[in-house]
Formats: structure tokens, C-alpha cells, sequence
């Protein structure tokens, strides 16, 4: 008899191989999060090619079971992808799913031949071809809505409605009649657009308690609202958002008070991919009864604050030539309109436009700068008006007037998203991700030039996704899931504490507090302090991945994410 038919299937290997590779894909990140990427690439990577080697040469199994198990795996996956769910097929460039199939096959393949170690070699033949298929049906069972920054996916079953068809199916859905809403012209503006009117986060005048166990935020409504990652504007008692319904791309206005809908422009055009989903990207700007916004796509409108009617319409992707790239790569556009004197200044990937604020002529065009998802920026640098726009190949700076490149830094890098900050007049903040930190230069002019020099350049604060704050000569941000603080001085990292994953926040100034919002919809408050990390209270407040920028008006914030947004009332200070 030939022993080698009799011998068990040494599993062993198997067992080792699939543990280490959840250790280093879900374990060693909590610990590091740097080492998210290596447990990525190496645990699943590398794992799938030691369960190669211990299948094929050291399971002990007869040859042919070997070679015909993994023939058959092999081919099973790949008539798998072709019936995926696209959110599926398409997320992580494409790569989601082998990235997540290895894993799940590998771990259900080990289960399998333990579950029948024990019985004849048909029925753990019969385990591997079950495991097989119901790796591969459970696959194709599901589809993603959305991903997280440290690449955590919301899944569901791929026949259930989404949020997004649960609120088309509502009647609320209709639009309110203008009629029932009085609106005063002289009224006043409370919160310009993205980041606030300065783009900084930085609120002044308000203080709020921060026992939140004697008295919490208080909400005043809550509604469902379409996909889009776009934050708010505020206007006296109306508020302006942009959002995705159904086929078409919305430039929405509700009350402040009760976040009903009050007029809502539609164009028709739908953005998808699948790590944000669909939706708009930027944040509505106003300016003097007027919204400037910019569409997924580049739709850029101008229209009334009141009741939503269109002054001008422009396709920004079509005026300067930028073809829109294919939603597996690239995010859609995202950098919200920047007014600016009678311009209208709008990002298209690594391109500037500026539009005239009253016809919505092109005035002026920037040259291409590598990608972005960045938001042109205006600082006034020894007096002088500029742009300032934060891309793919570093940082430029554009005249104001007529779009004159003025300087440029040169610091390439992935596609930079988070704002440049402006600290001690002549100096600026720049980010170059996760991987490459954040740099301080020092900007100064000659009589015929500008001089640009590094001062220093930190990985102790390397903020990518979320934007940072800058307070009392540190920056507060997020150092990937985990909020830190830097000296601006040195760039030395003072503390670093807290999980809100890649959140935003707010820092209100008088109170040296910073109001952060967690990418799990939690709202925190923590202190602007470089001495230690001290959260002073934590709280629920909406549900769902939440990337969206927050927003204030006095003591009412506003915050949404993809499915829906609410207004908190914020405790007074009692001080």
C-alpha cells in the first residue's frame, strides 16, 4: 500500500499562516497604524502565497486533490468577478476584491479541511468545493457603500435599498413651495462656506459648556438627505448644502430652524465611485445673496440665495479641457468655489478657473498642476492679493486679478486634499499625506522675485485626509486615525491621543477647544492644549461614515454625512 494515501493533510501551516495574517491586517495596525499599508500588501499578499506553497508542497494531501483543488479555486474566483456587484468590482482601484478574497478563502479553506480532518478524503473534497462556492456566492451577494480612510468598507447585501433609494421613496422628498418661506435681502451671513469664511475651521465669539454629562448638545431636528461629501453654508435662518438624488445632482435650501427643504436646483448629472459613493464633493460658497457651487462633474452654477433661480451655468471640466477620469481612479472634482472681488475662482482637478461673479465669463485660466482635491485658497502674502492652490506637484500661487503665477513650491507627492494654512504672515503650512508629513516654508519677495525655503518638515503631524487647526503657535490634526499636536515652531510633536478616525473638527478660539467630529459620527470635545491630550467629553450624534466638514451658526451646529444631517443646539458656558 502506498502510505502516502493514508497519511492526514497536515494543517498546521495552514492554521499559522492564517492567523498571521489577520494579526497583520487587523491587529498591528490598532498598535501602528503605519503599518495599515505593510499589513495590507504583506498580510494578504504574502499570506496568499504561503498558503500556495503550504498547499501545493507541504499539505501531505495526494497531488492530485492538490493540483485540482487549486485549479478549481483559481477558477472559480475568476467567474466570480464577472458577476460582482459594481461597488465591489470597482473599489480600491479595482483591487478590493482579490484583496479581500484571499483572505476570506484562505480562512474558510482551513475551516473546511478541520471540519473534515477526521472523515475519508471525499468528504474533505467535498469541504473544499462547498467552501469554495459559498466564498464565492457570499461575494456576490454584496456590494460596498463606501469606504472608510483606514479602508474599513460598509457592506451590505447587494438587494437592499440604499439609503439613497429609501429617501427617493419618501414624499419629503418634494420640493417646498418658496411661498411659505419669508426672506428678508439685508439678511445676514453666518457661515460663508467651506471651513468658514477664512477656510481655517476657526470660530470666535462663543463658548459653550463642556460637561457634557450636566449639559449636553441638545438636537434640534434630524432629516435624511441625499449622498455627497459636501459640508454647508449658512445664511440667517436658511442653510445650503449639495447633495445627490437619483439622476440628479443637487444645489439644496432648508431652514435652519427645522431642516425642512425650501428650494432645491437640480442638474442632470450623477457622479459615482464606489470609496465615497455618489454625490457632490465641494461646499456651496456664498456671496452677496448669491451661490457659487461646483458639481462632481464641474458644474459650476451661480445662483439666488432666496429662491434658487439661475443667474449663469458653466461646465468648468469642458472650459478648461480636463476630462473628467474614470470613477475607479479618481474621486470626482472637490475644491469649493473661492469668491474673491468680481471672480469666482474654482479648482478642477490640478486646474484653476476663474469666472466673472456677475456674467460668469472666463476671466483667467492656471496651467495644470497635477491632481487635487484641494480648495483654492486666498492669502494676502506682503500685501498682495493671491491664490493659493495646493496640487499634486507642490503649491502655486496665482495674482488674484489676473491669474499671474506669481510662485510656486515644488513638493510632489499623492493628491494633496487638506488646505494650506498662512501662520506668522510669511510663513505657510503644507501637507504631503499620510507618508510625507507636513512642512512649514517661508515665503518672502525680492524686487523681481519670490524666495521660497523649507523650515522644517514633521512626520508628527501628517495630516491627508482631514484638515488641521492652527492655535496659539501649534497645529491640532489628524495623524491618520489619532489626533495630534505639533509646536509650529520646531515642528516637534507635543502630544498625540484620541480615535476619531479621519474626522474633522472645529476650534473655537476664546475657548481654546477644539469641536471634533469623528469619522463614526461622534461629536468630542477636546482641549487646545499642547501640554497633553485631554478629551473633556464625548457623545453619539449621527450615524454612518462621516467625512463631511461641520458647521456653526452662534450655538447651532450643523453636521451631515451621506445618509443624513442634523442640527445640535450647544450648551451655553455658565461661566
Amino acid at each position: 500500500m502506498n502510505k502516502s494515501k493514508t497519511r492526514s493533510v497536515r494543517l498546521w501551516p495552514g492554521i499559522v499562516i492564517v492567523a498571521l495574517m489577520c494579526l497583520l491586517r487587523f491587529v498591528v495596525p490598532l498598535f501602528v497604524p503605519e503599518a495599515l499599508e505593510f499589513g495590507v500588501i504583506g498580510g494578504i499578499f504574502g499570506g496568499g502565497l504561503l498558503m500556495i506553497i503550504w498547499w501545493l508542497f507541504l499539505s501531505r494531501a495526494p497531488w492530485l486533490e492538490r493540483i485540482g483543488s487549486f485549479v478549481f479555486i483559481l477558477f472559480a474566483l475568476f467567474i466570480t468577478s464577472f458577476f460582482l456587484h459594481k461597488s465591489v468590482a470597482t473599489a480600491m482601484m479595482g483591487m478590493m476584491f482579490p484583496m479581500y478574497a484571499i483572505p476570506v478563502m484562505s480562512l474558510v479553506f482551513v475551516l473546511g479541511l478541520l471540519a473534515s480532518r477526521s472523515k475519508n478524503p471525499g468528504t474533505r473534497r467535498m469541504a473544499i468545493l462547498t467552501s469554495t462556492l459559498l466564498v464565492c456566492i457570499g461575494f456576490i451577494s454584496i456590494r460596498t457603500d463606501g469606504m472608510s480612510a483606514s479602508a474599513e468598507h460598509d457592506f451590505a447585501w447587494r438587494w437592499s435599498k440604499t439609503a439613497e433609494q429609501k429617501l427617493l421613496a419618501q414624499k419629503q422628498n418634494q420640493q417646498v413651495e418658496l411661498a411659505s418661506v419669508s426672506t428678508p435681502t439685508d439678511i445676514a451671513l453666518t457661515w460663508s462656506g467651506f471651513r468658514g469664511a477664512n477656510r481655517d475651521a476657526v470660530v470666535h465669539d462663543l463658548r459653550m459648556a463642556t460637561d457634557w454629562q450636566v449639559s449636553p448638545p441638545q438636537e434640534v431636528w434630524r432629516q435624511p438627505v441625499g449622498p455627497g461629501v459636501s459640508s454647508f453654508a449658512i445664511r440667517g435662518h436658511l442653510f445650503y448644502t449639495q447633495e445627490q438624488r437619483g439622476e440628479e445632482e443637487v444645489v439644496a435650501c432648508y431652514k435652519l430652524s427645522t431642516g425642512e427643504p425650501v428650494w432645491m436646483h437640480r442638474d442632470s448629472t450623477r457622479y459615482w465611485e464606489s470609496h465615497a459613493g455618489a454625490g457632490p464633493r465641494a461646499t456651496p460658497t456664498i456671496h452677496n445673496g448669491r451661490i457659487y457651487t461646483l458639481g462632481a462633474t464641474g458644474i459650476v452654477n451661480a445662483l439666488n440665495a432666496d429662491g434658487g433661480s439661475v443667474y449663469w451655468s458653466r461646465n468648468a471640466a469642458a472650459d478648461t479641457k480636463v476630462q473628467l477620469p474614470e470613477p475607479t481612479v479618481w474621486y470626482g472634482f472637490s475644491g469649493s468655489p473661492l469668491v474673491l472681488d468680481s471672480l469666482v475662482v474654482v479648482a478642477v482637478s490640478g486646474s484653476l478657473v476663474a469666472y466673472d461673479l456677475e456674467t460668469g465669463q472666463p476671466r483667467w485660466f492656471g496651467p495644470f498642476g497635477g491632481d487635487s482635491y484641494s480648495s483654492p485658497q486666498h492669502f494676502a502674502i506682503d500685501g498682495l492679493p493671491q491664490v493659493i492652490f495646493a496640487s499634486q506637484s507642490g503649491v502655486r500661487s496665482f495674482a488674484a486679478s489676473e491669474g499671474k503665477l506669481l510662485w510656486e513650491y515644488p513638493w510632489k507627492v499623492g493628491v494633496r486634499i487638506v488646505q494650506p494654512k498662512l501662520v506668522a504672515n510669511h510663513d505657510m503650512l503644507i501637507s504631503a499625506g499620510e507618508s510625507n508629513g507636513l512642512r512649514r516654508i517661508s515665503i518672502s519677495r525680492t524686487a523681481n522675485n519670490w524666495r521660497i525655503e523649507e523650515r522644517w518638515t514633521t512626520k508628527g503631524l501628517k495630516p491627508n485626509h482631514s484638515d488641521f487647526v492652527v492655535h496659539d503657535g501649534h497645529a491640532y490634526g489628524f495623524d491618520g486615525s489619532i489626533l495630534s499636536c505639533i509646536e509650529l515652531e520646531s515642528g516637534k510633536r507635543q502630544w498625540k491621543g484620541g480615535r476619531y478616525g479621519s474626522g474633522q473638527m472645529l476650534l473655537l478660539a476664546e475657548q481654546a477647544v477644539l469641536l471634533v467630529l469623528s469619522e463614526q459620527g461622534e461629536l468630542a470635545l477636546v482641549q487646545a492644549a499642547p501640554d497633553k491630550f485631554t478629551e473633556l467629553a464625548r457623545m453619539p450624534a449621527i450615524e454612518g461614515k462621516t467625512w463631511n466638514h461641520p458647521a456653526l451658526s452662534g450655538n447651532i451646529l450643523l453636521i451631515r454625512n451621506t445618509r443624513e444631517m442634523a442640527a445640535f443646539r450647544l450648551p451655553p458656558n455658565a461661566e
